[in-house]
C-alpha cells in the first residue's frame, strides 16, 4: 500500500467516520462520543470495536508512528449473519487480507480481530464496517465487492461503498440491478437529475444496461408512458452484404443487445405484449426522423456511430415529459472514413446548455471480466505510444488518447488535418 497519510487525519477519516470506532486508547478522534458506563455509547444494534496499542519498530509503547502495530477488535451485531459477512469458505475475509497484505484478520464467533500497522488497520476496519452495512441491506458479498470497496476507500471518494453497493434500481425474478462503482452511481444520479444525460465510456461499464434499468423503473413508477430504444444500424467494420428476409429481420440483429437487456429486467412473456401495445418500442435511429416523443424514456445506444446530423436529429425529437439517455464509446467508431462522430463533438456543441449532463466512465467502472479493464488500458497505452498519424487512424481508433474533442469543439483529427 502507499505510505500512510498523516496519522491523526487518517484516524479521524477512517475511525471517526466509521461505526467501528476505537475506545479510549488512543484518545477518541474529534467528534466521537465517550463510552458510557459499562460499554459503548453507540446504538445497541451497531457493531462495537476496541483498539489496543502495540509497539512501533523502536519499541516505544503506544508511539504515534505509522509503523505502530495495533489490534482492533470488532464485535459484529447479533442480527448480522457471520456466514454472509465472511463469505463461503471465508472468501470475503481472505479478500480483505489480500487487499491489506500487512494486516492479519481473524474471526471467532461474532468478533473480528484486525492486527497490523495503524494506518492499514484503520482502513481495514472501516472496510469491515462498510461490509457489515452491505450485509444488513441483504446484498450478497463476494471477493469482487471487497475489491471494489477497497478501491472506493483508498480513492477517498465522497461516496461510501455501502451507499453505492446498496443503491437498488430495479428488482426482477429475484435479481436486483444496482451500480457497482462510484462512477456508475454518479451516472445513475445524473439520469435522475437531468432531462438529457450522456454516458460516455468504454465497453463493459454498464452505460446501456443501467440506462435500461432506469427506463424500466420509470415505466413501472408511471413516470413515463413508454420506452423508446434506438441505435444506428451500422456494421462494426464489416461488410455483411445483402441480408435476406423482411425489413424487421434485417434490422433485428443490430437491436439484439437492447432486447437482451430487456429480458433481464421484464418477464419475457410480457415483452411481446408491451411491444405490440407500443409501450416499448425498439427501432433503428432512421425511424426517429420527423417524430416528437412525448412522455417517454428514450435511449440512444452506440451513439458514437451517429453523424453530427443524426445526433442533432435525435436530440430534437425530445418532447414534453420525456427523458433522454445517450450512450456510446468514442474509441469504437464504425462510421465510414471522413464522417465525424456526433458523439465526439456534442459536448462542445452543448456547452452552456442547461439540464444536460455528461458522465464519463473509465476502465475502473468495467464490470465484466477483470481482463476487459486491463485490455482497455492496454489499448489506451498502445495508442499513445504508437502516436499514429491522424490520416492512418481515421475514425477507426481503438484507444482513448486521440479520440476526444478539443475545447474548440473540433475532433483532434480535424485539427491536425487543418494544421497540415
Amino acid at each position: 500500500m502507499d505510505a500512510p497519510r498523516n496519522l491523526p487525519d487518517l484516524q479521524k477519516e477512517c475511525f471517526g467516520a466509521s461505526r467501528l470506532m476505537p475506545s479510549s486508547t488512543p484518545p477518541l478522534p474529534h467528534g466521537s462520543s465517550t463510552p458510557g458506563p459499562g460499554g459503548s455509547s453507540r446504538d445497541p444494534g451497531r457493531a462495537r470495536s476496541e483498539q489496543t496499542n502495540g509497539t512501533d519498530d523502536r519499541g516505544a509503547p503506544g508511539a504515534q508512528h505509522p509503523s505502530t502495530r495495533v489490534e482492533h477488535r470488532i464485535v459484529v451485531p447479533s442480527h448480522v449473519s457471520m456466514a454472509a459477512l465472511l463469505g463461503s469458505g471465508d472468501s470475503v475475509l481472505r479478500a480483505v487480507e489480500a487487499g491489506f497484505p500487512s494486516v492479519d484478520v481473524h474471526a471467532r464467533g461474532n468478533e473480528i480481530v484486525v492486527k497490523g500497522p495503524v494506518g492499514d488497520v484503520a482502513l481495514a476496519s472501516r472496510l469491515l464496517d462498510e461490509l457489515v452495512e452491505v450485509v444488513e441491506s441483504g446484498t450478497q458479498l463476494s471477493a469482487d465487492v471487497v475489491t471494489r470497496s477497497i478501491a472506493m476507500l483508498t480513492a477517498a471518494t465522497a461516496s461510501r461503498p455501502a451507499e453505492v453497493l446498496t443503491f437498488n434500481i430495479l428488482s426482477n425474478r429475484g435479481r436486483t440491478i444496482r451500480p457497482k462503482t462510484v462512477g456508475q452511481k454518479r451516472y445513475v444520479d445524473a439520469i435522475d437529475a437531468s432531462t438529457v444525460t450522456f454516458g460516455i465510456g468504454p465497453a463493459g461499464t454498464g452505460k446501456t444496461y443501467l440506462a435500461m434499468a432506469k427506463a424500466v423503473q420509470a415505466l413501472q413508477a408511471k413516470q413515463v408512458s413508454r420506452i423508446v430504444l434506438t441505435r444506428p444500424a451500422v456494421e462494426a467494420g464489416e461488410r455483411l452484404g445483402f441480408l435476406p428476409g423482411s425489413l424487421s429481420e434485417k434490422i433485428d440483429p443490430y437491436l439484439r443487445p437492447l432486447y437482451d437487456a430487456l429480458h433481464d429486467m421484464i418477464d419475457p412473456e410480457s415483452i411481446p405484449k408491451l411491444i405490440e401495445a407500443g409501450t416499448i418500442e425498439v427501432a433503428p435511429l432512421a425511424y426517429m426522423r420527423g417524430r416528437t416523443l412525448n412522455d417517454a424514456f428514450i435511449i440512444l445506444d452506440e451513439a458514437q456511430n451517429t453523424s453530427t446530423e443524426q445526433m442533432k436529429m435525435f436530440l430534437t425529437r425530445l418532447g414534453f415529459g420525456s427523458k433522454m439517455v445517450i450512450t456510446g464509446d468514442v474509441t469504437q467508431v464504425d462510421l465510414p472514413g471522413g464522417t465525424t462522430s456526433g458523439l465526439r463533438v456534442i459536448e462542445d456543441v452543448l456547452t452552456g446548455v442547461d439540464d444536460v449532463e455528461f458522465c464519463r466512465l473509465t476502465s475502473t467502472d468495467v464490470v465484466r471480466h477483470r481482463l476487459v479493464s486491463e485490455i482497455i488500458d492496454a489499448y489506451a497505452r498502445w495508442d499513445v505510444s504508437s502516436a499514429r498519424p491522424a490520416r492512418d487512424s481515421g475514425n477507426h481508433q481503438h484507444g482513448s488518447a486521440r479520440g476526444g474533442t478539443s475545447r474548440q469543439g473540433r475532433p483532434r483529427d480535424q485539427r491536425e488535418q487543418g494544421a497540415r
